[in-house]
């Protein structure tokens, strides 16, 4: 329920839309109303406004985020991110297996949804960044 200084937004959106905002949420680790909050917020210092009015003045939509995308860095809580090179992807029905090459002989293998490599265009030659997060990492010896 909406504080009484809050209210809701509601708008329809296409599929391709949806999808759009769910592949960036997914790859920043944000909710939908995290990333719609911070594009308005955004939006809100984009406004110039007319010095003899006072009234915002036309936005230049090249300068919005959302076409800023490409060009802004990933943010992510993880520590170790490597950068790398897909080496394979093999897709099973539900999760994919995805081997990124970080150096020469060094390879880090992780196990992701079917949907989000797909999403992410995972392919060969690829390249992509490891990001390992971790609170223990236990070694055994026999």
């Amino acid at each position: 329920m909406p504080k009484k200084q809050q209210g809701w937004i509601t708008f329809q959106s296409s599929i391709t839309e949806r999808q759009i905002l769910e592949q960036y949420c997914e790859v920043v680790q944000r909710t939908k109303t995290d990333v719609l909050r911070e594009l308005l917020r955004n939006l809100a210092q984009m406004l110039s406004f007319d010095p003899t009015t006072g009234h915002p003045a036309l936005l230049d939509v090249k300068n919005l985020p959302i076409y800023q995308l490409e060009h802004r860095i990933m943010q992510s809580s993880a520590r170790n991110v490597l950068k790398g090179t897909v080496k394979t992807v093999t897709m099973g029905a539900v999760n994919a297996e995805i081997t990124i090459e970080v150096a020469p002989g060094v390879e880090v293998v992780s196990i992701i949804t079917k949907t989000s490599a797909e999403n992410m265009g995972l392919a060969e030659g690829k390249e992509a960044y490891a990001m390992i997060k971790s609170s223990d990492v236990m070694i055994g010896v026999d």
